[in-house]
């Protein structure tokens, strides 16, 4: 039964014995004054008590917090329990931090306890954070409790991420080889800019690229074999932790292994290359060469039949010379000697061709 009703109770019933005629209303006002009374101090005892125990907690804690304030932390929906609890973790530590600012952290969607964890870690170590630092930390997306814990026990980032798919950062050297290398980065958070700054990712892309550059100006991959830490001194040197929040303490050379022959393979290639547009040219030029030949062949024939023609033309003008009186039958005749005279010494010229009879037997 709700305790309330039982209050109410034993005063309707004594309101009943004074009425036993039920008739009059004379003696029933004092009793529902009292009665209302009675209600409103019932419900002032149920609000005291629901956080009294909170308000007695944080004062014998030597952290007070004032009970019309932990009243009103119920109306704005706040939860008192890890105010308190937070004030108190806080004030053990010898931090105050005021109620009124960490209601004002959690209404902003912050997470108190961990804020006040951060604060109690940073106050341990001597690291400078203040309240409001912290805050807008938290409120920034950033878990500001390992944010301490990484800037009291610095953090190591493997170079490349075990989960980006990849487990070597690969550079070629000068003479064309290709070296596979595993890195690993000590880091501590710097709060100062851990709002705003570049996270781990960054990091670990500009490591990578530091370790292609500085592979990539070596004259060989020998060089870097024998001189490991040459890649840590020449990443170090760039300051690839500007802008980010943490500060790279150690870049260190975990792993290095030779890969393929990278410049041989793209001389091999090259050539390759060069061998096909070679075997294009020459195609191109045979073609230009057979072309060339029919154009010859065809250029032969067309002049023999011009010859042909030109021949024919003789008997014709020998004719028009006798009818005219210009050729003699002596010239005539001293034509066709000195062209029997041609046609013999051709003969001679050309090797004779025996007849299947006249070979001489093996």
């Amino acid at each position: 039964m709700h305790p309330l009703i039982s209050f109410a109770q034993p005063l309707m019933s004594a309101a009943a014995a004074a009425e036993p005629g039920g008739g009059g209303l004379g003696g029933l006002v004092p009793i529902v004054i009292l009665l209302v009374v009675g209600f409103v101090l019932l419900i002032v005892l149920y609000v005291v008590g629901s956080v009294f125990n909170l308000w007695f907690q944080a004062l014998t804690s030597n952290a007070p917090v004032g009970m019309i304030t932990l009243f009103m932390m119920r109306f704005r929906k706040v939860n008192a329990n890890i105010i308190v609890t937070a004030r108190i973790t806080a004030k053990k530590a010898g931090i105050d931090v005021s109620a009124d600012k960490l209601e004002a952290h959690y209404l902003a969607g912050g997470h108190v306890v961990r804020v006040v964890n951060a604060l109690i870690a940073a106050h341990k170590a001597g690291i400078e954070l203040s309240f409001d630092r912290a805050c807008a930390i938290d409120l920034a997306g950033r878990d500001v409790f390992a944010a301490v814990q990484t800037s009291v026990n610095p953090k190591v980032i493997d170079v490349p991420d075990s989960g980006g798919g990849r487990s070597t950062i690969d550079g070629i050297a000068g003479d064309g080889i290709q070296l596979k290398v595993k890195a690993r980065v000590t880091v501590r958070t710097n709060l100062d800019r851990l709002v705003g700054g570049a996270t781990e990712e960054t990091i670990i892309a500009r490591v990578g690229e530091g370790i292609v550059t500085t592979i990539g100006s070596s004259a060989n991959h020998m060089t870097v074999l024998e001189n490991p830490d040459r890649i840590s001194k020449t990443v170090l040197q760039r300051g690839l932790d500007a802008g980010t929040a943490f500060s790279i303490l150690s870049i260190d050379i975990a792993d290095i292994d030779v890969g393929e022959n990278i410049g041989a393979r793209l001389r091999a290639d090259k050539a390759e290359a060069d061998k096909k547009v070679a075997q294009a040219d020459a195609e191109r030029q045979r073609a230009m060469a057979v072309a060339r030949e029919q154009e010859m062949i065809a250029l032969v024939s067309e002049n023999r039949a011009k010859v042909v023609l030109a021949e024919a033309e003789i008997p014709l003008a020998i004719a028009e010379a006798f009818r005219k009186g210009n050729l003699g039958i002596m010239d005539y005749y001293n034509l066709k000697n000195l062209q029997a005279d041609t046609d013999m010494r051709q003969a001679i010229a050309q090797p004779a061709t025996l007849k299947p009879s006249e070979k001489t037997p093996m």
